[in-house]
């Protein structure tokens, strides 16, 4: 491998997954590969303290219980947050699916407005189209330009009836790292509050909820080297402690009678029955994986094969690349498409060629719609990817371009 090639962080060998394996793997925006680190710290929860948390009074439960607080500090120090600000719950999905049933069932009132774009992950976008049906409010949609989002569209959907702004940080389609600040600052100028989906931000960049002051942040573990079925929801304190159990039974309750029953304090309230323990530690493992690398040499590297990603790839003729024109707005995100190629039948080929990717509309139908196009191909990079594998991607795609041509002929 030419030196010029070779990954500076140096970090493909702690993935088992990739070791002695010609795999390309381009698709870390639906899912992220897993470290060994993080692997063996679910083991050995797994094999070696596999108890209940907050119950035992026993060697094994007391081990459990401070593995899996030790997770929610790790978090909330990766965002610059408090511990008791840190909700865990499955997904970045079912964050906001909580904010969208506690805190909008109890807030949105009939003919207020809820706001947020049409790049949106459904799952930013369903929950809140459906509290506003069900709380007769109004759902606006702020649109893109240039595949960027319009901020003039933003202030002109924006007005003094505006409770939320439902916003993602960074598009998994577009890849383009949204204003958050700017938006936030908007926002709260005029009393909404804003909730952020992280979830395609939090494993490429420093992310520093103080300095964004947004009022909700919803993340996935697993799209940052975590395992699948763990996520946390921060929210600010006086927000939380404001809102009523989205779930009831063990472990969120403080007094159980026969009459009534009261609850326990943020975050354990949000937290009913027996937890993902060790999902919870295997995220909390991928936070010290990612804090040891350094998140701002996360995001210069990324930013590298970025770079030499779309220097590559706008040289295919006939591919056209969806998101902004200054590539230095996005991530190593590259939604793109190839005239005359189906993108199903273009992934079918690349897998042929251990070439991983994502074809569909990556849950973004409505940005899909926008853009005019039924589905599209995602190549996602992160930090296990070099520049080997964009040479691969491409020398895949000009294959696929090649056997497509002679069909044709």
């Amino acid at each position: 491998m030419n030196k010029n090639k070779k990954n500076i962080l140096n970090v493909k060998g702690d993935f088992p997954i990739l070791n002695n394996n010609k795999l390309v793997y381009l698709d870390s925006s639906a899912t992220s590969l897993k470290p060994r680190s993080v692997i063996n710290a679910v083991n050995s929860y797994n094999s070696k303290y596999s108890a209940n948390v907050h119950r035992g009074i026993y060697e094994m439960s007391e081990k459990a219980t401070l593995e899996y607080e030790k997770a929610r500090k790790l978090i909330a120090d990766f965002i610059n947050a408090k511990e008791d600000e840190v909700v865990f719950v499955r997904n970045a999905t079912e964050a906001i699916n909580l904010i969208a049933y506690v805190w909008g069932e109890e807030k949105i009132r009939k003919g207020d407005n809820i706001l947020t774009s049409i790049m949106e992950h459904h799952s930013n976008f369903i929950p809140w189209q459906e509290l506003a049906k069900r709380k007769k409010a109004k759902f606006k949609v702020v649109d893109i330009k240039n595949g960027e989002l319009d901020l003039k569209d933003f202030k002109k959907k924006f007005n003094s009836k505006t409770k939320l702004v439902a916003i993602t940080h960074v598009s998994n389609v577009l890849g383009i790292i949204n204003p958050i600040k700017k938006i936030i600052r908007l926002a709260h100028k005029k009393k909404a509050l804003v909730l952020v989906d992280g979830a395609q931000a939090i494993p490429h960049l420093k992310v520093d909820i103080k300095d964004l002051d947004c009022d909700f942040y919803a993340f996935s573990g697993h799209k940052m080297l975590g395992p699948t079925g763990i996520g946390a929801l921060w929210a600010k304190k006086e927000i939380l402690n404001g809102m009523k159990p989205f779930l009831f039974g063990g472990s969120m309750i403080e007094k159980v009678t026969l009459e009534t029953s009261t609850f326990n304090h943020a975050p354990e309230k949000f937290e009913a029955g027996t937890p993902d323990i060790s999902g919870a530690i295997g995220l909390g493992e991928a936070v010290k994986y990612l804090s040891k690398i350094g998140m701002d040499k996360v995001e210069l590297y990324e930013q590298e094969i970025r770079n030499y990603a779309y220097a590559k790839l706008s040289k295919i003729q006939g591919l056209t690349i969806y998101g902004p024109k200054n590539i230095n707005k996005k991530c190593g995100v590259f939604a793109f498409n190839i005239k005359g190629i189906h993108p199903h039948d273009l992934a079918t080929i690349l897998d042929e060629e251990k070439v991983a990717v994502r074809a569909g509309h990556h849950c973004a139908m409505p940005l899909h719609t926008r853009l005019h196009q039924i589905a599209s191909i995602r190549a996602s990079f992160y930090i296990y990817n070099d520049k080997d594998d964009v040479d691969k991607l491409v020398k895949a795609l000009k294959k696929a371009i090649k056997v497509f041509k002679n069909e044709s002929l």
